[in-house]
């Protein structure tokens, strides 16, 4: 049976489970980045961090199948559920290939891409946390989403000013090769925050 409750604030708290989840991604690509000798294990705790996210996407979906009168419309809870799931997806791929690269030692690009990472997802926690009340926190979402998208562009001078590097000094085309899919990864994820950021702006353009 339908639920037909007005207010339903699962939805968010939900939405900030999730968000956490790629959050601590993001924390086990850093451990990694400082350290290649952790990235078997964090591989192995990845797996359990994306089954355990995938739980609390299901539980959005069956949720909103079960309820009659959303907070927010249908299809933005099911595009944010879905975009926050997706993140932690990147990273686990991301987490894969640095094992199955063998890739050693981080060059200073990817951690600082990885740092990056980490401030952007703090910040959809932030904007996610922020989300029950949105006419009252509609400049504080704002304003994370906005940081969000100066995180994203620094990522991008980053990213091509390593790959810029990598075809300038890098000898070993192995190398190279390796290093610029992991740099193309991160860089995507941080892309992926910033659509979430825009999904969330279009949120508050609807209901503030």
């Amino acid at each position: 049976m339908f639920k037909f409750k007005q207010k339903d604030s699962e939805f968010f708290d939900l939405f900030v489970e999730s968000a956490q989840y790629f959050y601590q991604g993001a924390l086990m690509m850093d451990e990694v980045m400082l350290d290649y000798s952790k990235a078997a294990d964090k591989v192995k705790e990845v797996v359990d961090l994306e089954h355990a996210a995938d739980a609390v996407n299901d539980k959005i979906i069956d949720k909103l199948n079960l309820t009659f009168i959303t907070p927010i419309d249908r299809e933005d809870i099911y595009a944010l559920a879905n975009g926050l799931d997706d993140g932690v997806d990147n990273l686990q791929g991301t987490l894969q290939r640095i094992v199955m690269y063998r890739t050693g030692k981080a060059m200073s690009g990817a951690v600082t891409l990885t740092k990056l990472l980490i401030e952007s997802t703090e910040e959809i926690i932030r904007a996610f946390s922020l989300l029950k009340n949105i006419r009252k926190n509609q400049a504080q979402i704002l304003e994370a989403t906005h940081k969000i998208g100066r995180l994203e562009s620094e990522g991008d001078r980053v990213y091509r000013h390593e790959v810029a590097y990598l075809f300038d000094k890098e000898k070993d085309p192995i190398e190279l090769i390796k290093w610029k899919d992991i740099l193309e990864n991160l860089e995507n994820t941080l892309d992926h925050c910033e659509k979430i950021a825009d999904m969330l702006r279009g949120v508050v353009m609807k209901y503030a």
